[in-house]
């Protein structure tokens, strides 16, 4: 499960969701900023950086590490990265602390003999997401990080739960539709045998509600105030399917991009619906070649 871009997104949206985890958060918390490194010489990624405000002076940094596998080496690499990071930047920095977040005990380095001072120091916090009790009373933002964790028979209903949650704390506003994208992207990674518009229905949410239909739909009707004439249309549309396609899987191949150059208008505007529910290009592919064979 591809975790990292979640709590990614996760943090960049709610960069007090850190602090939402720790007993004692600094008291310019909604001042941080989210962000993620790389420290060179050697090549060290750091999951997550959470930032002072460079207004205030020399700050406190925060580091966060995301771990859902075992790692017999993590903190070996952890404090290697946080200290080199740190000394780097020491004029701009007072003080660290450290954040480790698991989806249980057991999945932390077994051996921390090296590394008990730190450990038990007020300095590092390891956060076990199945310990944190029961989705529905903590905050929205924590109960997505546990969504991530729980098993497809609890998955359903706890999404939905916060799904409702959600609509009842934005009242159905943008941020809302951040939401249902993020519920939706983690439980189809975590049911990966459903497809998206079967998610959807697990969730009781319809298409049109998504964030990415939106901006399918938004990209869609800028084009046809650009274009008027039908040409202009069957352009517009195939520009949106492919720069939709791409964001979704990356480069589209030669052959496959010119099997849709010759789609009609009809046939695009339907790929740019069937395409939501692709989850690779080879969706794509089998059904451009049924499209191939119906005509």
């Amino acid at each position: 499960m591809r975790r990292d871009s979640i709590f990614y997104t996760l943090f960049q949206k709610y960069p007090t969701l850190l602090f939402d985890l720790l007993e004692k958060a600094p008291e310019n918390a909604a001042s941080y900023r989210f962000d993620s490194v790389a420290v060179k010489e050697p090549k060290f990624e750091i999951d997550g950086v959470f930032l002072p405000p460079e207004t205030e002076g020399a700050g406190v940094v925060y580091f966060c590490e995301m771990q859902f596998q075992k790692d017999e080496r993590l903190y070996e690499r952890l404090f290697g990265e946080l200290f080199l990071y740190f000394y780097r930047q020491r004029d701009r920095f007072c003080n660290w602390q450290a954040v480790v977040i698991y989806p249980t005990r057991s999945t932390e380095q077994g051996d921390i003999e090296p590394y008990r001072c730190l450990l038990v120091s007020e300095q590092v916090h390891r956060v076990y997401l199945d310990e944190l009790g029961k989705i529905q009373d903590l905050p929205l933002e924590v109960g997505l990080l546990v969504l991530t964790t729980l098993n497809e028979d609890e998955a359903p209903a706890a999404a939905r739960y916060l799904l409702n949650l959600s609509q009842q704390e934005l009242q159905k506003t943008e941020g809302n539709n951040a939401i249902i994208e993020i519920i939706t992207t983690i439980l189809s990674y975590r049911f990966t045998r459903l497809s998206r518009l079967e998610i959807e229905a697990m969730l009781g949410i319809r298409l049109q509600e998504t964030q990415f239909y939106q901006d399918v739909k938004e990209e869609g009707r800028q084009e046809g105030k650009q274009e008027g004439r039908q040409e202009g249309r069957q352009e517009g549309e195939k520009s949106i399917v492919l720069r939709q396609l791409t964001k979704r899987f990356g480069e589209v191949p030669s052959e496959l991009k010119s099997q849709i150059e010759k789609l009609s208008l009809e046939q695009l505007e339907t790929l740019g619906e069937e395409l939501l529910d692709f989850v690779s290009l080879d969706d794509l592919g089998v059904w451009l070649e049924q499209e191939n064979e119906t005509n």
